[in-house]
């Protein structure tokens, strides 16, 4: 799957497409029916889909100091939008000329200037454009006079509320992982890069690959029955703490797993996570036996929950 600089022309073989239009992050059930909209429209004209996203989220850039909220890096949507068929990612980088853009302008010199977009789909309530000025309705009419075809998906919903980002983050933040699950139709999963630790869990037969949350929403804090995925492809079980470790001093917050019966090294390795089940809240413990005793409990159930 291609990559493409959404401020550049696209490439011959790419022009002229459907091009799923938003910011995706999480790639939600909601989502998912958008870009499967535009795919199955350009499969059906035979034309190249296209899935344009944003990068920085808006948010970030506009409230720099906003709190961690971002549910999927850039290269995790690169491969959730190949799953779903799309040829390629487009990513508009967000920054001032951009922002700065009325909607009409973003849809003209971005959609059709560089796109050459033959259609563009979004979800109902998506908005672009200067000051949030663009809406499903705008992209219609802009649409007629530019001469693409505009289509806005209904919102999805689950048990009777739209599926939507925030209501993940909520659900993610309260330690609804089933929740959190359904709504992405796949657990939540951090991708990083492993790093070197104190090496406290090897001492105590309980070696961790260390992992920083980075932009990522920062989950419930505790201990979570989780699955790694390795670069080669292998699927590791495992439990892990995600939080600030409150046995150890100084407090540093990561996201630890401890995969069962692997013994390899993971350092330097970009591995993804996903966070199958909350067990617990994290807890301080007065001495290494004592935190040994729980992470056995811990790590029984987890293999129980993983093993159904």
């Amino acid at each position: 799957m291609e990559r493409l600089d959404g401020g550049s022309t696209v490439p011959p073989h790419l022009a002229g497409g459907i091009v799923a239009l938003g910011n995706f992050d999480g790639f939600h059930f909601g989502h998912q029916a958008v870009v499967g909209a535009a795919v199955a429209r350009a499969r059906a004209e035979g034309r190249p889909a296209l899935v344009a996203t944003f990068d920085p989220h808006p948010v970030r850039y506009f409230r720099p100091d906003a709190p961690p909220f971002e549910l999927t890096t850039l290269d995790q949507k690169q491969d959730l939008f190949a799953a779903a068929g799309a040829d390629a990612m487009v990513v508009f980088r967000f920054e001032a000329a951009l922002a700065a853009l009325a909607a009409d302008e973003f849809v003209a010199a971005r959609l059709v200037g560089a796109l050459a977009a033959a259609g563009v789909v979004t979800g109902a309530d998506f908005t672009f454009g200067r000051a949030r000025s663009g809406n499903a309705e705008v992209m219609a009419a802009l649409g007629e006079q530019l001469g693409f075809a505009a289509q806005a998906v209904a919102p999805v919903a689950l048990d009777g509320e739209p599926v939507s980002s925030s209501r993940i983050r909520a659900a993610l933040r309260a330690g609804d992982t089933a929740v959190a699950t359904r709504l992405l139709t796949r657990p939540f999963a951090i991708r990083r890069v492993v790093q070197h630790g104190d090496k406290v869990g090897r001492t105590i037969g309980y070696p961790t690959a260390n992992l920083d949350l980075a932009g990522y929403l920062r989950p419930a804090y505790g201990i979570y029955a989780v699955r790694g995925r390795l670069a080669d492809g292998r699927v590791l079980a495992g439990a892990a703490n995600l939080g600030i470790r409150p046995s150890f001093t100084p407090p540093k917050e990561l996201l630890e797993p401890h995969f069962f019966d692997f013994a390899g090294d993971l350092y330097g390795q970009e591995i993804e996570v996903e966070l199958v089940e909350y067990l617990r809240p994290e807890a301080k413990f007065d001495d290494l036996a004592a935190l040994t005793a729980q992470m056995d409990a811990d790590c029984a159930r987890v293999r129980a929950i993983l093993a159904g």
